[in-house]
């Protein structure tokens, strides 16, 4: 907005100074004819002014958004993703679990129509903390969530019910997930009243897992490859991933 003005005001004094010098007919003709000049050069934005407009845009018909950093992250590699063709839905699930167990810390975004589609609790695997996560792993047998970038496959019903495998998109962090059976399913433990029980949500064993009054609708709106984020501000992740850090090889 502040560029916008800046070239409004530039306009107008261009065209006046240029216009005092000509004919009345012609002053009209000049000024309108340079403003359309430069109006109609496209304002190049930066990635990064393109991806504060677009969480702006959410922002503004929404009561609820990730915060912008994470935001930004989540953007990065979803763009890579969708430029390696991995995506088929335009569909943002953003996990932060920098954010206790005891608040929303799930959303579900449409990045077409700029709505949130969710925004609920999710649980962290038992031995990536308590109420706080803390410690991530891709080991099989960890019983710790995973962080970064996966992509939403295939369900099946297991003893959890309808579930969501995901694939881990980033080696050494999250590609083990399917091995692992790191899934979205629903569970009790997600539910808020487990909160009122616990003081915390119930914890998986290193599963996205959801409230099951939602687990259904969640799995298939984001199901058949859209992307999930999970971020965390994990000194490792965020300067080894490279979804974040295209430079690291």
């Amino acid at each position: 907005m502040i560029k916008k003005l800046m070239i409004l005001a530039v306009v107008l004094t261009v065209s006046f100074a240029f216009a005092t010098n000509l004919p009345a007919k012609e002053k009209e003709s000049a000024s309108v004819e340079k403003t359309l000049k430069i109006a109609d050069k496209p304002e190049v934005l930066s990635a990064e002014e393109e991806r504060l407009a677009l969480y702006e845009a959410f922002e503004a018909v929404n009561s609820s958004m990730p915060s912008q950093n994470v935001f930004t992250d989540a953007l990065k590699g979803y763009e890579k993703l969708e430029a390696e063709d991995h995506i088929e839905k335009e569909i943002l699930t953003v996990v932060d679990f920098s954010l206790p167990s005891t608040e929303k810390r799930m959303w579900i975004l449409d990045m077409t129509t700029k709505k949130v589609l969710f925004h609920t609790y999710v649980s962290h695997g038992k031995n990536t903390g308590g109420k706080m996560a803390t410690k991530f792993s891709n080991t099989p047998n960890s019983l710790q969530s995973s962080l970064g970038f996966y992509v939403t496959a295939e369900t099946y019903y297991g003893k959890n019910g309808l579930s969501l495998f995901i694939d881990g998109m980033e080696e050494g962090f999250n590609d083990n997930a399917r091995d692992r059976y790191v899934v979205v399913h629903g569970a009790d433990y997600a539910n808020p009243g487990a909160i009122k029980r616990l003081g915390r949500l119930g914890r998986s064993y290193g599963c996205p897992a959801v409230p099951t009054a939602l687990s259904k609708d969640i799995i298939n709106t984001i199901k058949g490859k859209s992307v999930l984020f999970i971020y965390h501000p994990n000194k490792n992740y965020l300067q080894n991933s490279q979804f974040l850090n295209p430079q690291v090889a």
